[in-house]
């Protein structure tokens, strides 16, 4: 695998690491995250941060309407009220438009959005893209109002560099729009093999404008046998202008041609009261496919956190997550995930089921169907629904279901 495609695959990984001190905490990307821990629905190319996704283009208005599709999902959960998420893709040329509706079951029993999301991408020219994503909200009166606006312009440099300079702005109570936040990443290969990347985050400061407050150095080198290894450093300013190494997260990965095989052992260390860095998290995963549209992922996390348990500095196994996932002839694809986890208030038991996913995408010549089935163990042992979701499109290229791997303890 090129440097290049590394970096576009751990693009969105560095800036969401990045984007853990948003004042606000809202994202700034259209991803939606529920049940984050659990699993990911991604909808066509709606939530992906590659450029290389964002520089396709059509050169016919046939190609253009290939590329768009809609897409609407309902989520059931349990006696909470249900919600439905209408998707829209749309190209045309060298622009890109997605928009996203949440809506929620209002008095009169019909669905009502309490929030849209537009996010339009334009390819500039060859090297250059910019994207700007607006979110709205609903006022008292239920009028629509905008609550967030991020831009984002990615430049590609020659040799492989890049750089991507984000911003962040709210409206304040007249509703001119503030910037809150300026994100500046720089990748440089070093080398055929090495790559650097240099990220500071800047937020409003007490003397006004802004300053940085957190910055990021990640180091990912090409060994040899398809190994990847990643160094990726935390500094926060210590408060007398000096900066402080906060989080230090290292990972390798290897990848085994012979039988389409790859694991990844990231290890996470933070400073301790004391000001010493210490491992508190550490997350072992496999990949392989055992057969033509048949693919097994296991991740195991262990944590120094252990729920239950006022912890003795060592790392214990607090979950594992199974993941298989089947493509028949037909093109329809299942995906089963088994979440393991303790006993909740015996943190030494062993690991037994917690939650169990099922998501199933079928298609036809209408378009795509994908549903989303979570079950969750209860206080009685038994296993329960607890979870729907039910996603229509008409473009069967919209639908595809990933798994993501659970919410690392902190």
């Amino acid at each position: 695998m090129p440097m290049r495609q590394i970096s576009e695959r751990d693009g969105y990984e560095r800036s969401a690491a990045v984007g853990r001190l948003r004042l606000d905490g809202r994202p700034c990307t259209l991803r939606i995250a529920r049940f984050r821990q659990l699993i990911l629905l991604a909808i066509g190319t709606y939530f992906s941060c590659s450029p290389a996704l964002w520089s396709q283009t059509s050169g016919s208005a046939a190609g253009d309407a290939a590329n768009s599709w809609t897409a609407t999902t309902e989520s059931q959960n349990g006696n909470i009220n249900p919600t439905r998420t209408i998707e829209s893709h749309t190209q045309s040329g060298n622009r890109t438009l997605d928009k996203q509706s949440l809506q929620r079951r209002g008095a009169d029993g019909q669905f009502e959005p309490y929030q849209e999301i537009e996010k339009e991408t334009v390819q500039l020219d060859a090297t250059s893209v910019r994207t700007i994503t607006r979110t709205f909200g609903r006022d008292a009166n239920g009028a629509k109002t905008l609550v967030q606006v991020t831009e984002e312009e990615r430049h590609a440099l020659p040799g492989g560099d890049s750089n991507v300079v984000s911003t962040i702005s709210n409206p304040d109570g007249n509703g001119k729009l503030q910037l809150i936040q300026r994100q500046i990443e720089e990748t440089k290969k070093t080398s055929a093999d090495v790559e650097e990347t240099k990220t500071t985050m800047m937020l409003p400061s007490a003397n006004g404008g802004l300053a940085p407050a957190m910055k990021v150095q990640e180091r990912r080198q090409r060994s040899a046998n398809d190994t990847v290894e990643s160094q990726q450093t935390t500094l926060l300013p210590d408060g007398a202008g000096n900066w402080q190494v906060s989080e230090i997260r290292q990972a390798t990965t290897t990848k085994d041609g012979s039988t389409k095989s790859n694991s990844t052992d990231e290890r996470i260390s933070r400073r301790d009261a004391e000001g010493k860095l210490a491992e508190v998290s550490r997350s072992v995963s496999s990949e392989s496919e055992s057969a033509p549209g048949e693919k097994r992922d296991t991740v195991e996390t262990y944590s120094v956190d252990v729920p239950g348990s006022a912890g003795d500095g060592r790392l214990h196994l607090v979950e594992r997550a199974i993941t298989a996932q089947r493509t028949r002839a037909t093109g329809q694809q299942t995906t089963e995930q088994q979440v393991e986890r303790p006993s909740p208030g015996d943190p030494g038991s062993s690991l037994r089921v917690t939650i169990q996913t099922t998501d199933t995408v079928r298609t036809d010549s209408s378009g795509a169907q994908a549903t989303r089935t979570v079950q969750a163990r209860d206080v009685n042992g038994n296993f329960g629904v607890v979870l729907v979701d039910t996603t229509k499109s008409d473009n069967i290229h919209a639908i595809r279901v990933q798994i993501a791997p659970s919410e690392k303890p902190k």
